[in-house]
């Protein structure tokens, strides 16, 4: 009886909203089969039920047009954003030694009380590579130069700092040992040496590509994604996973870096298709289930010719990933991750996509049958999905998008790009999400939002308005989640 009652009370106010908030129809009561439009009654009973669902008061119902100049973000940073009604924001650093094209962030020591956060900045190897910045201050500090287009960044399990370049084939894994200390290291290109050895490492054992999306279990095992698109009939890029040769099994932090799980192990690629003994695979087997094919000679391995020569499954630009927090909480294996698709040339929205792997157990033997779905399916309204962050304690996921609208022109282009935060999927039939809202939005037309994470409460969200107009980085935070 309460579930029809329930029921009944959102069908009825998403009726009323339909009629008040969209002013399609003059008399919701009297619609017929022939009027009635199913999908906004959906799209009104999302808005409606915000604060109960997205605990926003209400979401904003359209990307902004804006595009405010120089000055004007220069003097406040914050009108570069508008926010859903009932979130707040403030700016955690605006400060000209911040990287201009700040990208994805680790809150540092934890995600459940943080002090810094430790940032790649996604520019040349001349720029800062990775930063971190006093979230009480904004205060910037350089740990490191010489990576080029840094972008994944992820606090270990063991206590260190992961970051990772975007560049193609050559992108590497570094791992950082005590980040608030380690200060001014330089990489030598030519060899993947640095300056501090005790404090920042190439980690050849995971291979290179161009890594952006990463998702680290508590166990030292790594899914991560190449951030590569089609060609002439290559598949895009492919999925992999990292086994170390001796799996974290918890204690405290390591004060060595030889002690960590990353300076041995095993990559597998992700080849979707198990008919005929796991031979129906290729070009239109993107979803379903799949095997974990071994990499040979996967240490320092170019993993995007891997990929080729393996068969692996191919995406449109695997983006960022993150780890669905129910799933491990019960010992699984699930994250979702963004494949940005291409907008301007072809109106190829993007997707996001979830895999999943059995246990951590099995997963970290290879012994699970791994099996990807499609989560959000993205439009015109939501396309080019390139961030995604899980939010703890609801459950929801947000996502960012990362558009070429700005090239586009009419049927309403040029427009920002915006966060969408995404429901989980409910009980109904399909593997989708049950729904998404708009909750912020740009006034920068060539900035972009991105590196989004949630503390580990799910009321504090960090995220870096990308190559802005400030022509410096600017952080934000934003909370007031009911």
């Amino acid at each position: 009886m309460k579930t029809l009652t329930m029921i009944t009370a959102l069908s009825l106010a998403a009726c009323s909203t339909v009629a008040l908030a969209h002013d399609r129809y003059d008399h919701f009561d009297h619609y017929d089969r022939h009027d009635f439009d199913f999908g906004q009654f959906r799209d009104a009973a999302l808005l409606n039920q915000s604060r109960q669902l997205f605990g926003v008061i209400s979401p904003l119902t359209s990307a902004s047009t804006n595009s405010v100049d120089a000055a004007t973000a220069e003097a406040n940073p914050l009108s570069m954003l508008n926010t859903a009604r009932g979130l707040r924001a403030r700016v955690v650093s605006a400060e000209a030694n911040l990287g201009a094209n700040i990208d994805m962030m680790a809150l540092w020591p934890n995600a459940k009380n943080p002090s810094y956060l430790i940032a790649c900045n996604e520019q040349g190897s001349d720029k800062p590579g990775v930063q971190r910045i006093n979230i009480k201050t904004g205060a910037v500090e350089t740990i490191l130069t010489g990576t080029t287009s840094c972008d994944p960044a992820h606090v270990t399990p063991w206590g260190t700092v992961l970051i990772a370049e975007e560049a193609g084939s050559k992108g590497r894994v570094f791992e950082i040992l005590d980040p608030l200390h380690t200060t001014g290291v330089t990489i030598n290109n030519a060899d993947n040496t640095t300056s501090d050895p005790e404090h920042v490492i190439y980690r050849s054992a995971m291979g290179n590509l161009s890594f952006e999306g990463v998702a680290i279990y508590p166990n030292g095992v790594i899914y991560y994604g190449d951030e590569n698109r089609p060609s002439k009939g290559t598949g895009g890029g492919a999925y992999f996973k990292f086994i170390p040769s001796k799996l974290w099994e918890g204690g405290a932090a390591i004060t060595s870096l030889a002690d960590s799980p990353l300076a041995e192990g095993q990559v597998y690629g992700l080849r979707l298709g198990k008919r005929s003994g796991n031979t129906d695979y290729g070009q239109g087997t993107n979803t379903g289930l799949g095997t974990w094919v071994m990499v040979p000679n996967s240490d320092g391995a170019n993993l995007r010719a891997v990929a080729a020569d393996l068969s692996l499954t191919g995406y449109y630009r695997p983006e960022d990933a993150d780890i669905d927090g129910k799933s491990l909480a019960k010992g699984l294996v699930r994250f979702c991750a963004n494949n940005t698709g291409n907008e301007e040339n072809d109106k190829s929205w993007g997707e996001t996509i979830c895999v999943t792997d059995g246990s951590l157990t099995d997963a970290a033997a290879n012994l699970a049958t791994p099996e990807v779905q499609y989560f959000v399916i993205g439009n015109k309204d939501i396309s080019m999905m390139d961030n995604i962050a899980y939010q703890p304690g609801r459950g929801n996921w947000m996502i960012h998008e990362d558009r070429d609208a700005v090239g586009m022109t009419g049927d309403g282009y040029p427009f920002n790009d915006s966060i969408w935060l995404c429901l989980e999927d409910g009980g109904d039939i399909d593997t989708l999400s049950d729904g998404c809202v708009r909750v912020m939005s740009l006034n920068d037309l060539n900035a972009e939002s991105t590196g989004g994470l949630f503390d580990a409460y799910g009321k504090r969200y960090f995220f870096s308005i990308q190559h802005n107009i400030t022509g410096h980085g600017v952080i934000v935070e934003v909370t007031g989640w009911r």
